[in-house]
C-alpha cells in the first residue's frame, strides 16, 4: 500500500495482507439505489451519487437482506488492493501511463458522472476503479494512519471524524486518481461526486 513519492498520508510503502474478498464490479447504480430507496435520476446506469456514508452502509444492510449474505463497504486496504487489478506499486489501474492517454480523456466528464462500465476494466475485471465518482469506504480516516496500521487486515482508526473515501470524481480538474491517492469527508456529507460500491468476505 501506498506510494513513496505520493502525499505524506501515502507514505511510508507498506505491504499488507488481507483476507479473500468479493468486490463488485461496478459501482453502485441509480437503478440499483432505486430497488432501495426512489431517488429521480436522470439515467439508470450512472452511479448513484449525493449518498453519505450512512446512507451507504445502510444500502449495504438493505443488500444483505436481500442476497441474504453479509455485504459492506470495502476498507481501503481491499480498494486499494483491488484497485491496483495485480499490478504491484503501479501508479493507476492500467500501469504508469498519464491519465491524459486515456481514450478521449479530454471529452470525458462534461457534466457529470458517465454510465460504469464503459470503459476498459483493470487486470481483475474491475470497472471505473479510480474514476467516474469518489467511493466511500469503511474506514474512519487518520493521515498518519500508515504509521501504526496493522500488517493483517488493516480497517483503520477505531475512531475518528472523518470517513476514508478512494478513487477520482467527475467534477476535479484531474479526474482519474492514482491507485494510492487517499481523500477523506464527514460521513454526514453527500456530495454530487460520491458514491461507492458493495464488496463481501469469501
Amino acid at each position: 500500500m501506498g506510494q513513496e513519492n505520493g502525499r505524506d498520508e501515502e507514505r511510508p510503502v507498506h505491504r499488507v495482507l488481507i483476507d479473500p474478498f468479493r468486490l463488485c464490479r461496478y459501482q453502485v447504480t441509480n437503478a440499483d439505489w432505486a430497488e432501495f430507496r426512489p431517488i429521480d435520476f436522470d439515467d439508470p446506469g450512472k452511479p448513484v451519487t449525493s449518498v453519505s456514508w450512512f446512507d451507504s452502509v445502510a444500502y449495504c444492510e438493505w443488500l444483505s437482506a436481500q442476497w441474504a449474505m453479509p455485504v459492506r463497504l470495502p476498507t481501503e486496504a481491499e480498494w486499494e488492493f483491488a484497485a491496483r487489478g495485480g499490478l504491484e506499486q503501479r501508479l493507476f489501474p492500467w500501469g504508469d501511463d498519464p491519465v491524459t492517454s486515456r481514450a478521449n480523456y479530454a471529452g470525458r466528464w462534461q457534466t457529470g458522472p458517465e454510465r460504469v462500465g464503459e470503459t476498459l476494466p483493470n487486470g481483475y475485471g474491475l470497472f471505473d476503479m479510480c474514476e467516474n465518482v469518489h467511493e466511500w469506504c469503511s474506514d474512519w480516516y487518520d493521515p498518519r494512519y500508515y504509521d501504526y496500521s496493522p500488517a493483517e487486515n488493516p480497517r483503520g482508526p477505531e475512531t475518528g471524524t472523518r470517513r476514508a473515501s478512494r478513487g477520482g470524481a467527475w467534477r476535479h480538474h484531474i479526474k482519474i486518481a492514482r491507485c494510492a491517492a487517499r481523500s477523506s469527508i464527514p460521513p454526514e456529507f453527500r456530495y454530487a461526486d460520491y458514491g461507492f460500491r458493495v464488496t463481501a468476505n469469501i
